[in-house]
């Protein structure tokens, strides 16, 4: 798996434009050719030729078929590195870089979130670390006069301990993005789409994806109003994309008149859910392609604030998308975790918590009958 991770890596690199100086390709994806072709000679198989070639078979050649040597249901069939009609790295090629120790998305990632974390810590203001997380989720695009409205005395005081994330999060979207110097947002999600040959377009995320065509929402001028920019790749892929899942579970449980506090204690959790029998249940969510690399990433919840039960919690069409999705997680998650951790689609969770509330009304029902009697 070191290799696949070392391809990964290098794919991600070369889709950002990065060239070390003197270096025709990232030394990353030269790595992984080189470690490629040196396996495919070892096992007799044609290897192929060039970085290039290689993200032809990234593109047309699941990796289940790559020679290498994975364990078993490590990579789901059909599985993509690189998105065929975009020639842009998968969500399931950033989940394998995300898998490396040194991993650039998570390092990204990890640093912005760390950084706001810090910076509202210090301001003692978790309201503003919500505020932050939400803008992220629900307006991954922004006009350059939009991030300026949100750095000046207009984006108010949860903004304010955040303002130097804000400008490292967005960046300006390059030219690939627009035709006719328009780019259009995917009407699900709000991440631009991306134009493709024939005159369509193509969301990034699997779950927009997995829910139809395309469907634009806006329009914008790619020049127009200080310019266009969109959050970072990796914060698409795992802030924005699960983000959705996270804040319509929580429009979802507050319609069954539960109180739901967002990433509490700086994002300890997603979720922190309290029941009407007493219980407290904390969620993370994950909208995760593979199901034993979340399995291999899995860890307790920390606290506080305080719980009973934890749980992963998965979008149901991950487990529409890859037969055995929990059998795949629970075969590759640290034993310690067993009973500890559960994974749970979203819909199962909110079964879960309706199933809750009536026994905590019928335990208030006999309670209230006890008193009468």
């Amino acid at each position: 798996m070191p290799l696949l991770r070392t391809i990964a890596t290098g794919i991600v690199q070369l889709d950002k434009g990065v060239q070390p100086k003197g270096q025709v390709y990232p030394a990353a994806a030269q790595r992984a050719l080189d470690q490629l072709v040196l396996l495919c000679l070892r096992q007799q198989v044609p290897p192929p030729n060039s970085v290039p070639d290689m993200i032809r078979w990234a593109r047309t050649i699941p990796v289940d078929q790559w020679p290498l040597e994975l364990p078993e249901d490590v990579a789901g069939a059909g599985e993509l590195l690189v998105d065929e009609a975009t020639n842009s790295p998968t969500q399931a090629c950033h989940e394998w870089v995300v898998d490396a120790a040194d991993a650039t998305a998570e390092q990204i990632e990890n640093r912005l979130m760390g950084h706001a974390i810090d910076q509202c810590r210090s301001s003692r203001s978790p309201q503003a670390y919500t505020t932050f997380r939400r803008l992220l989720i629900s307006r991954p695009v922004l006009t350059g006069v939009e991030i300026a409205s949100l750095l000046g005395e207009d984006g108010g005081i949860f903004f304010k301990p955040t303002l130097e994330v804000i400008k490292q999060s967005y960046q300006r979207v390059p030219a690939s993005l627009q035709v006719d110097g328009q780019c259009a947002t995917c009407r699900r999600c709000g991440c631009l789409l991306t134009p493709l040959a024939n005159g369509g377009w193509r969301c990034e995320l699997d779950r927009c994806r997995y829910e139809g065509a395309a469907s634009v929402g806006r329009m914008l001028g790619w020049r127009d109003d200080g310019g266009l920019f969109q959050i970072a790749r990796p914060l698409r892929v795992f802030i924005t994309g699960p983000g959705r899942a996270e804040t319509e579970l929580e429009a979802q449980l507050a319609k069954l008149g539960l109180t739901i506090t967002m990433w509490p204690e700086y994002d300890t959790y997603d979720l922190h859910v309290p029941l009407p029998g007493g219980g407290v249940w904390a969620i993370d969510v994950k909208d995760r392609a593979n199901p034993a690399l979340l399995g291999r990433s899995a860890r307790p919840f920390r606290s506080p604030p305080r719980f009973d039960r934890a749980f992963l919690v998965v979008p149901d069409y991950r487990f529409k998308q890859r037969d055995g999705y929990r059998t795949i997680f629970n075969r590759h998650r640290p034993e310690e975790l067993r009973g500890v951790v559960d994974l749970v689609t979203d819909s199962e969770l909110v079964a879960m918590v309706r199933k809750e509330i009536r026994a905590a009304k019928r335990s208030a029902a006999v309670q209230q009958e006890a008193g009468n009697a």
